[in-house]
């Protein structure tokens, strides 16, 4: 059952929600475009929160700096990162000493190219619909934290033709997922998703 949380970013205080498993694995999912009405209770990331939670995992989804109850505002990424590392050392100081970390559109930018700011107990880094049609993925280097990439076969935002062309320079062991039908929202696509992560998370576990 996630509960109401706050943690504090430097001096900001975000809101989130926490649902604390037995165990030392821990996800921290983040949500798409604060701009473009991104917010913790998406149906991308109530979906990605679903299927970790179904696999053991502790999981902590928040909002943003400026966004809902969290304080601040947005900060083209920068501070954004910063929001991540904070919710990582939140549910490693828990003892969630097996991090992975889970992203949406924005979310999925954002994780990625923070990377050199996350703790080394980071595991494995899932990107769902990556904006590369919409924001720059030009600096984002190998990475074997990057275990899953998934998109829509609609996706405009994020195609699956130009994920191709970038996931052997991301991680050419990566897997890659496409939801035949499903646009950049996923709208009816819930399910095919879930299923999807569930099966990446068991053959994680094995």
């Amino acid at each position: 059952m996630e509960e109401e949380i706050r943690f504090k970013s430097g001096d900001l205080a975000l809101e989130g929600l926490l649902d604390r498993a037995a165990g030392s694995r821990g996800v921290v999912v983040t949500h798409p475009h604060p701009l473009y009405g991104g917010a913790m209770r998406n149906n991308v990331v109530s979906t990605l929160v679903q299927a970790y939670g179904e696999a053991g995992y502790s999981t902590l989804r928040f909002n943003f700096r400026g966004v809902g109850a969290s304080q601040g505002r947005y900060d083209n990424g920068a501070g954004e990162q910063e929001d991540v590392r904070a919710a990582l050392d939140y549910l490693f100081a828990m003892g969630c000493v097996n991090l992975d970390l889970a992203g949406y559109s924005f979310g999925a930018w954002v994780n990625a190219m923070g990377q050199k700011l996350y703790p080394e107990v980071l595991q494995h880094l899932c990107l769902i619909s990556p904006p590369v049609a919409f924001m720059d993925f030009s600096t984002l280097a190998y990475s074997p934290r990057i275990r899953m990439v998934i998109s829509g076969s609609l996706d405009d935002i994020a195609p699956p033709s130009l994920i191709r062309e970038m996931i052997g320079r991301w991680n050419p062991e990566a897997k890659f997922r496409v939801v035949e039908g499903a646009d950049h929202f996923y709208s009816g696509y819930e399910t095919e998703l879930l299923k999807i992560m569930n099966g990446f998370l068991r053959d994680q576990a094995e």
